[in-house]
């Protein structure tokens, strides 16, 4: 009988936030305030446990990493969760906004929940941040441009997108950016060069340069990888430069949500 890639062991490195007991969907629901959660209907009882036990540690390496209170990352409740449903072939995971779903593949979204939490934050965020916003994806709207609402946190986001998309001297598209749009042209294609791809994956190599935490179900591939090595994911002192930004980002942020739940 062919098992589930699920069995396979995900390497991970971090704290013990279940006492190494089971959780249900039901827990992850409640410890990060999801509106939804969905289960496909072909994953079994055995696959929803391992599933559940690997998601729930990614959430909470996540939400460490990010300083952010557990139940911040269901987005105030309006973003949703499915596990083995609604799949695209040969796709590990996507954020569906119509319906602000992030759905993870039953036996691919291993190492892609890093990268979609970006795109289900990148669109919650756009009209907190943008007045008026004309774009799905607050790093759409940066980039063209739209009036930034005066507040210290969206300052703070709008260096991250400087930070990602252009030069240092801020006049031109930074290395990282034309390589996306060089890729692009190759292939005949516009996805890598897309600001939120190029967020995302950005979002995806802050997460997996954490020091004391390490989660491949969370986050994989941005470093050894061939795409890595040609050059989609941000490196060197640029990669270093980003982290920077989206660790300042993120501590002013998880700050002012402790602080408004006091």
């Amino acid at each position: 009988m062919r098992l589930s890639r699920l069995h396979q062991t995900h390497y991970r490195n971090g704290p013990d936030y279940r006492n190494q007991a089971d959780v249900s969907f039901q827990d992850i629901q409640h410890a990060f305030a999801f509106s939804t959660i969905k289960v496909g209907r072909w994953v079994t009882k055995e696959e929803q446990q391992i599933a559940a036990n690997l998601i729930f540690d990614a959430l909470f390496d996540l939400a460490t990493i990010l300083n952010l209170p557990s139940q911040a990352l269901g987005l105030k409740r309006q973003l949703n969760l499915a596990f083995g449903t609604g799949g695209q072939a040969g796709v590990q995971a996507h954020y569906a906004p119509y319906s602000r779903t992030l759905a993870l593949a039953k036996n691919a979204g291993a190492g892609a929940l890093a990268h979609e939490f970006w795109h289900a934050f990148d669109h919650y965020i756009t009209d907190k941040v943008f007045s008026p916003p004309h774009y799905k994806f607050s790093s759409d709207t940066w980039l063209n441009k739209n009036t930034l609402i005066a507040h210290p946190l969206n300052q703070a986001l709008a260096q991250c997108f400087k930070a990602v998309l252009l030069s240092e001297s801020g006049n031109e598209p930074s290395h990282y950016t034309q390589t996306a749009i060089t890729l692009d042209k190759k292939l005949n294609q516009l996805y890598y060069s897309r600001p939120t791809e190029l967020m995302a994956r950005a979002f995806e190599a802050f997460v997996q340069d954490h020091s004391a935490i390490t989660n491949r179900y969370l986050v994989s591939g941005t470093q050894q990888t061939e795409l890595a090595k040609a050059g989609i994911y941000p490196r060197d002192q640029h990669r270093e430069a980003i982290g920077q930004a989206f660790k300042l980002y993120f501590y002013q942020l998880g700050f002012a949500l402790k602080k408004s739940s006091r």
